[in-house]
């Protein structure tokens, strides 16, 4: 009989769950057999499409529970019978391979280095070649399924760019604004151009630069005052009171469209390498590498809501309250105020840029959904990332829950042949992917088979 009853409560539940789903309107049929607590925790040998995991602070071990490992990826040629894997129902295709893009920008092949990726309205793909110094945009899918015109859109001005943006937002934007590693510059647009409109104009001129972390992502508030800048540390855990180097770092700092400067919008983001607006709510999201050297599995990278003033831990705490070893006893007035992530991801995944899928190609359930690349990192024993993940969205909140997306860049020796950085929306609606190990834009289709 008290089976019976625990059998009806736990289907009550379940129904209410479901009801609460429903209500909501949104499709999670595909979000299945989540996996959670330790066994979350992966590695590229586990990484498989359409895998689900919830990493909870229940799950952190102790600092120092593994050592801190040194496996930077050996890089290697793709081979043969090694390609992009996705979910059921969607198929991988290379929109631009080494080849075109190396006749697209003109670059040598040390110099080509695809990064971020961001859509202008008009459907548009734009791509900052960072060591190029050039950014690149790619029109239309051809039925081949790759780009219809492609055209070198700018190539002056530009020291290490990273972050696009379109402004003002809407249709018809007048400007595309560039994140390079010291600063913010903005060229003339009009919806269509292939080429850069005039000279850049530079913007933000004094961006703190140097040591690590060099990328530089921008995003404007959705009505238009504020530009948003990631700025990540130049350190590992630099006590920004001792080390000059770090004032106004591991931060996403506010300008108006015209580069003055307003405050720091928030803070003790260790590396906020990217950054997109919720188009349902208007909120701030970021992708972030947090530190490293504590082991293994601690602690996560993140992706997140960003409040406004809003603390995220860097040096001192990691993931809330969690005191960082190395600078224990620091602002302890500081504990309180940490802001627990959204989602927490495999640590050292290296998580870069995200977007908000917006498309109608995919299943009605992907839309809204965030996608975001996980470069992968030099510091676990057996490594992790190197895929593309989805992280569900319901009512412009994310559930903690994410997928294994598009995984199989790491052969089963271990060696990297793919390393995803960018991530947007093709005009059809297709997921588009860079790649700057492969220097591959791939293309995600759903075909439904």
């Amino acid at each position: 009989m008290r089976l019976l009853r625990w059998t009806t409560l736990f289907a009550a539940i379940a129904g209410t769950a479901a009801f609460l789903v429903h209500a909501a309107g949104y499709d999670m049929s595909d979000v299945k057999n989540v996996i959670t607590g330790t066994a979350a925790f992966t590695n590229y040998e586990k990484e498989k499409p359409g895998t689900f995991r919830k990493i909870t602070v229940a799950d952190f071990p102790q600092p120092f529970a593994t050592p801190s490992a040194g496996n930077p990826p050996k890089r290697v040629p793709r081979p043969a019978d090694m390609w992009p894997q996705a979910p059921a129902g969607f198929k991988v295709e290379q929109y631009a391979d080494e080849a075109a893009l190396l006749k697209i920008s003109g670059d040598g092949p040390d110099q080509l280095y695809p990064r971020e990726l961001r859509a202008a309205p008009n459907g548009d793909i734009f791509l900052a070649d960072s060591y190029g110094k050039k950014i690149l945009v790619f029109r239309g899918v051809g039925a081949d399924g790759k780009p219809q015109q492609t055209s070198v859109f700018a190539d002056t001005g530009l020291n290490m760019p990273f972050g696009i943006a379109f402004y003002p937002l809407g249709k018809n934007p007048q400007w595309v604004y560039v994140g390079n590693t010291n600063s913010v510059v903005r060229f003339p647009y009009h919806s269509g151009d292939l080429k850069a409109g005039g000279a850049p104009e530079t913007i933000v001129d004094k961006l703190p630069a140097g040591g690590g972390h060099w990328t530089r992502d921008l995003a404007f508030s959705p009505d238009g005052a504020k530009l948003f800048v990631a700025v990540g540390s130049a350190s590992n855990i630099d006590d920004p009171d001792t080390h000059p180097s770090e004032f106004h770092r591991a931060n996403i700092l506010e300008f108006t469209p015209e580069g003055k400067f307003v405050q720091v919008y928030a803070y003790g983001i260790r590396n906020p390498v990217g950054i997109a607006v919720n188009p349902t709510t208007g909120q701030l999201w970021c992708s972030v590498n947090e530190r490293d050297a504590l082991g293994d599995n601690l602690p996560p990278d993140y992706i997140t809501s960003v409040k406004p003033g809003g603390f995220y831990g860097w040096p001192y705490y990691y993931i809330g309250d969690h005191p960082d070893p190395r600078l224990h006893g620091a602002h302890p007035e500081l504990a309180a105020k940490v802001i627990v992530p959204d989602v927490l991801l495999q640590p050292h995944n290296a998580s870069l840029e995200m977007m908000f899928y917006q498309g109608d190609q995919f299943p009605k359930q992907y839309k809204g959904d965030i996608f975001a690349s996980e470069h992968g990192s030099w510091n676990k024993a057996l490594r992790a990332g190197y895929e593309v993940i989805r992280v569900p969205v319901v009512d412009g909140k994310a559930t903690g829950v994410y997928e294994d997306f598009l995984t199989g860049f790491v052969t089963p020796e271990g060696d990297a042949w793919g390393r995803p950085v960018g991530v947007a929306t093709a005009p059809d609606g297709s997921l588009l992917v860079s790649d700057d190990v492969s220097k591959t834009i791939w293309r995600v289709v759903y075909t439904g088979k």
